[in-house]
Formats: C-alpha cells, sequence, structure tokens
C-alpha cells in the first residue's frame, strides 16, 4: 500500500516468519537514510533470548593475557565511535533466484541502515591483551534453541579472523539512531560488522573468546557458506563481504504510469570502497544512461541514494533496467551468483512497467 496514494496508511514490516520473527523493512516506502528501528529488517534464527540488563555482564575469555568481565557502565566509560553502516541479511532477495532456493524467501527489505554507537571490540581486546597465536575471535550471542538439521540445542555464535576484530569500526554498540540498541535488535549489546552481511554483527552478546583455530560452529562451517553445486558441497566457501547492489524505490514494478516524466529513484550500496556510479537502461538493456548519485560524499559504509529523470512518450510494457558499480569495478553481474542456500544475490535489479 502506497502511502502516497492513501495519506492515512502507514508502511509496515513485511512478515516472511513470525516464529521465529522474521520481517523485512518496506524499502519501497522509506524515504530517508536512517532507519527507524521500528521499520528495520527483523533476521532471527531463534526465539529472542531472556535478558535483563541488572545482571548482564560481558566476558571477554580464551587465548588472552588477562581475562576479564566488563558490565555494561564499564563498556560506556570507554571512548566511543558512532559509524552509519548498512546491514544486509546474507539472504536478500533469495525469492529472486532461479532455480528456487530454501529458506525465508526475502524480496528486497532485508537491509536496513542507520547509527550505531558503541566501543571498538578492539578496545576491549586491548585491555585484555591477546596471546601469541590467536586467529579468531569468536562472538556468541544469548539466542539459542535447536536446529532442523542438528540434533542438539546451540546458541547463535559467529567468529571474525583477527585483522577484522581488530579493525577501529568494528564496533560493540549500545546505542541505535541516538537510543539504546531496542531489544529486538540486540539489546544491550551486539556487534557491528560494517561491509559484512549482517549474520556477522551478533545480538545480545553473550560472551567473547579469543581462539587459535578455525570456528566450525554450525552458523559458520554449515550456514553463510556459499554452496555452488546442488548436489554435494565441493567447492564450497564463506560468506563475508556484502556484494554491490542496488534496489529500485520508484516506481513500484508492475506499476501502471501515465506517458510524460517519471522520477526513477532508489540505493545502491557496496561492502567494498563506495558507489562510483549506477547505470540505468529504460529499454531492456540496449542503451544505458547515468544515474544521478546524491551523496557520493558520504560515509564509505552507508548506501547511496540516486535518482534518474525518465521521460517517457511512448505506451506500452518496459523494462527498467539498474546496474551499480563501486571504486573497485565490481558491477552487478547480468545473472546472479546461484548457491543452494541463496545468499548474496546481486544480479542487475529489474523491474516491469507499463505505460498507459
Amino acid at each position: 500500500m502506497s502511502s502516497a496514494r492513501y495519506p492515512g496508511a502507514k508502511p509496515s514490516l513485511i512478515v516472511r516468519k513470525l516464529h521465529p520473527e522474521n520481517q523485512e523493512t518496506p524499502i519501497h516506502f522509506i524515504t530517508g537514510d536512517e532507519i527507524d528501528h521500528k521499520m528495520f529488517y527483523r533476521r532471527n534464527h531463534f526465539s529472542y533470548p531472556t535478558l535483563t540488563y541488572s545482571n548482564y555482564w560481558l566476558p571477554i575469555n580464551g587465548s588472552v593475557v588477562s581475562p576479564r568481565i566488563f558490565s555494561v557502565q564499564d563498556i560506556l566509560k570507554l571512548p566511543s565511535r558512532t559509524i552509519t553502516a548498512v546491514l544486509e541479511c546474507a539472504g536478500n532477495k533469495r525469492s529472486l533466484f532461479e532455480p528456487k532456493v530454501f529458506g525465508e524467501q526475502w524480496e528486497n527489505g532485508g537491509i536496513s541502515q542507520g547509527r550505531w554507537k558503541g566501543v571498538p571490540l578492539r578496545t576491549l581486546l586491548e585491555l585484555t591483551g591477546i596471546q601469541a597465536g590467536a586467529t579468531e575471535v569468536v562472538v556468541e550471542g544469548y539466542d539459542y534453541g535447536k536446529r532442523t538439521d542438528l540434533d542438539n540445542i546451540y546458541t547463535y555464535a559467529r567468529s571474525l579472523p583477527l585483522e577484522k576484530a581488530l579493525h577501529p569500526d568494528t564496533i560493540i554498540a549500545y546505542a541505535y539512531n541516538d537510543q539504546p540498541i531496542p531489544f529486538k535488535h540486540g539489546y544491550p549489546l551486539r556487534l557491528i560488522v560494517p561491509q559484512w552481511y549482517g549474520m556477522a554483527s551478533v545480538k545480545w552478546i553473550k560472551q567473547v573468546s579469543i581462539v587459535d583455530s578455525p570456528f566450525k560452529g554450525p552458523f559458520q562451517s554449515i550456514d553463510y557458506m556459499y554452496y555452488p553445486n546442488k548436489e554435494n558441497d565441493n567447492n564450497s566457501f564463506p560468506v563475508t563481504t556484502i556484494n554491490v547492489n542496488s534496489t529500485i524505490q520508484r516506481p513500484l514494478n508492475m506499476e501502471v504510469l501515465d506517458t510524460g516524466k517519471h522520477i526513477i529513484k532508489g540505493i545502491a550500496w557496496t561492502g567494498k570502497g563506495f558507489i562510483s556510479k549506477v547505470e540505468i537502461s529504460t529499454d531492456f538493456g540496449k542503451t544505458w544512461s547515468y544515474a544521478n548519485i546524491m551523496n557520493q560524499d558520504q560515509e564509505r559504509y552507508r548506501w547511496f541514494s540516486w535518482s534518474y529523470e525518465w521521460v517517457v512518450l511512448e505506451k506500452g510494457d518496459y523494462t527498467i533496467m539498474v546496474k551499480a558499480t563501486d571504486s573497485h569495478n565490481q558491477s552487478q553481474p547480468t545473472s546472479p551468483f546461484w548457491n543452494r542456500k541463496g545468499y548474496g544475490y546481486n544480479a542487475i535489479t529489474k523491474i516491469k512497467i507499463r505505460i498507459e
């Protein structure tokens, strides 16, 4: 439902699954660059955990010189860092894969962004010290449950290579858009890993452990792996950096428009560098024009808004295509990299329009 056509209407999250809760952002009806927490997409593997702020502590252990337990007040006293960053579910646009793949059938709304404030994970690790030979940092959440493929109970846990964990913009966040992080998005502490897909940004942090061997938890070694073969696990590799991508917000797919002038608008983003150009075709890829990128001087972890003025005088059916390119010369491909679990879809964006 368009709030522009129905002034009293308000967009709402789009339900993909109720238990556990998985809902996507109504990205086509979002007009700003910072998403209110009520419209931020929700991706859960299990039910929400039960936590109390008063009994919350953050242990850092493993291959460290001096294991420590931090209170939230300890963390709030440390020098903070605020970053605006895209968080994108690795399964965003999964519904577009052909042949179809199993999993939550996300359309275009498994993505949101806003301002995160917290303490660099590096700061806490410097206070504990890291032993020689350490290779990864494991972050475990309080959310847990039984997996359908394994006969056991697991907490949600992921690891980062030491280099990524020590990046100054990898933060343990406690605020979102100048307010405490809402419970459904990881309160009181969650990890934010810019440039990587959202599975790395663990919510409701239970503990941080430094290890000297590869972490093999199921959300590291089974899920969030690219499996290019349908029948076996050959040539698999881990999901990490966000692919260059774009979404058309206006007009809507299958919309009917009049002849005349129309503004085509949307967002583009990447996990490497920044968006250097956005190209648009209104004739199914026969010719391409440059869209106007409105905020190229922004922080590199954000999405880039773009627009294009389309003058159409002939009635008929049209396919609009958008292709983003980043500063590392990566462009959206014509066809997606098909993989069995449906991660990282980033093929050229397409919608169909009828002019009457």
